[in-house]
């Protein structure tokens, strides 16, 4: 601005300088119009100053982009007001911005400043989804942007029941609650609503899938209706596989014990009449009965239908008792696995009856019990876990060469078999592994479980056999009515 007035001054100078000159000419050309008079003088005085300017040292030069610019800026201002209005224009070096999407250089026109970085507005992008970024706002997880609803999406937990976004609760905190097994996430409040829960695997049932209604209040899952026994015919195999596990342990049953699959409610009279049904667990799914009753069973397996089973045969049976046990009852419509489990508890507590163990605390009888429904699994589900315990498909014939472990191994749970022995369900190819996640489900409920008498005492009875072996503790249950130290 300095340099532009200065010029000004300077040229008025020039134009008193030849003022004679110019009332000379003026005075030869009076008939001209005043106007054009005074643009003759103006160019002449300019070309005087260029020329003066030219012989001057470099330094004292005037500094401006080309003499045309100047004479025309010179001559703008004389047709102009006063004092132009003037806004200097930000100057950037060449390469001074970078994009730091796609890393070429940004010119003219609109960009973003983020992180200490430049980008173009359409190199501004989504970490997630890849699409430029054009709200106020965004998400910022380390160096990489989100849409916040894409962020949204990758970091809040959703139910995996409604499928929804889990919300918060009255002081602003994520609540949800998650199934310590299966790791399922949900909101609270479909503990509540009726939302049905698998009866065998205490999962929830989603939106997008369907649970099969049993009839008596239970719902099953498809996973666990692939191999869910239905009724008392189907499972005579796994009863007798369950009494063969039990003698290749050196603890045959010789007793003909009946074993009958039924609904809820029969199984829930049957406890009201059992005189020994003291310890049951709140959701009773076997019973080992002692007195005479007659129980309603299930005949023939029902069908299923989009509306869920249907077609249900029972038969009233009436049962005698003929020594200490007059039956084992188990619930209907559970995978093969859970139905064995409750099969070797229930049969523990009939071999403890018929080998005149009395008056044994429910956490020492309950403890003891669930001891060998956790090996039966274990047998099935890993059975190469531990090579001396029988599967439930070893032959009567193996309990004869077999012999007990003593000792403090942690393997010493009964006779060693032959490598050669295979569970019933290796010999058809082997379970599945949806099959087996199931297996390894009810062994940690079996493990977790957080009842006295059921869970405190599986522990305590699995820490004596880990200790001791399981003859020597059955020994020191019949004899002390505890477990060894």
């Amino acid at each position: 601005m300095l340099l532009i007035v200065s010029g000004v001054l300077r040229l008025k100078e020039k134009k008193k300088e030849k003022k004679g000159f110019l009332n000379i000419e003026t005075h030869m050309q009076d008939d001209r119009p005043r106007a054009n008079k005074e643009k003759e003088e103006l160019d002449r005085a300019i070309a005087l100053s260029l020329t003066e300017d030219l012989k001057r040292p470099n330094g004292y030069r005037w500094r401006t982009e080309t003499d045309d610019d100047l004479a025309r800026s010179l001559r703008d201002s004389f047709n102009s007001a006063p004092y132009p209005s003037y806004t200097p224009r930000e100057y950037y070096p060449r390469g001074y911005r970078t994009c730091a999407g796609c890393k070429r250089e940004i010119g003219y026109g609109n960009y973003l400043g983020c992180m200490g970085s430049f980008f173009h507005p359409e190199c501004f992008r989504c970490h997630a989804c890849g699409y430029p970024i054009t709200e106020h706002e965004f998400s910022l997880s380390g160096r990489d942007t989100y849409h916040k609803s894409c962020f949204k999406e990758l970091t809040h937990p959703k139910c995996e029941v409604c499928h929804q976004f889990i919300p918060t609760n009255g002081v602003g905190l994520i609540e949800y609650r998650c199934h310590p097994f299966w790791s399922q996430k949900y909101c609270p409040s479909h503990e509540h609503d009726y939302t049905s829960r698998c009866c065998s695997c205490e999962r929830l049932e989603s939106v997008n899938t369907r649970y099969y209604s049993l009839g008596d209040g239970r719902s099953l899952c498809l996973e666990c209706m692939e191999s869910a026994i239905m009724d008392t015919g189907d499972c005579q195999p796994l009863y007798h596989a369950i009494r063969d596990y039990y003698e290749g342990m050196n603890m045959r049953i010789d007793q003909q014990i009946p074993m009958l699959l039924v609904e809820r409610q029969a199984l829930n009279e049957a406890i009201e009449g059992e005189k020994h049904g003291f310890h049951h667990m709140p959701e009773t799914r076997g019973l080992c009965l002692s007195e005479e009753q007659t129980v309603t069973s299930i005949l023939k397996r029902p069908r299923m239908e989009r509306r869920g089973l249907v077609g249900i045969r029972t038969q009233p049976q009436k049962l005698i008792r003929r020594c200490e046990v007059t039956a084992i009852l188990v619930l209907y419509g559970l995978p093969r696995l859970l139905t064995g489990a409750i099969l070797a508890h229930e049969l523990m507590h009939g071999w403890l009856r018929l080998n005149d163990y009395r008056n044994l605390r429910p956490e020492v009888e309950e403890g003891i019990c669930q001891v060998l429904s956790h090996m039966w699994l274990e047998s099935e589900v890993m059975p190469t876990s531990r090579n001396n315990i029988p599967s439930s498909s070893t032959a009567s014939t193996s309990s004869s060469s077999s012999t007990w472990s003593y000792g403090p191994s942690t393997s010493s749970y009964g006779p060693s078999t032959p490598a050669s022995s295979t569970s019933s369900s290796s010999k058809k190819g082997g379970k599945s592994s949806v099959e087996n996640k199931l297996g390894e489900f009810f062994m940690h409920q079996i493990a977790h479980d957080a009842s006295p008498a059921y869970g405190g005492g599986y522990r305590s009875a699995m820490a004596a056999v880990n200790k001791y072996g399981l003859r020597r503790t059955l020994d020191h249950i019949r004899y002390t009515g505890t477990f060894p130290e």
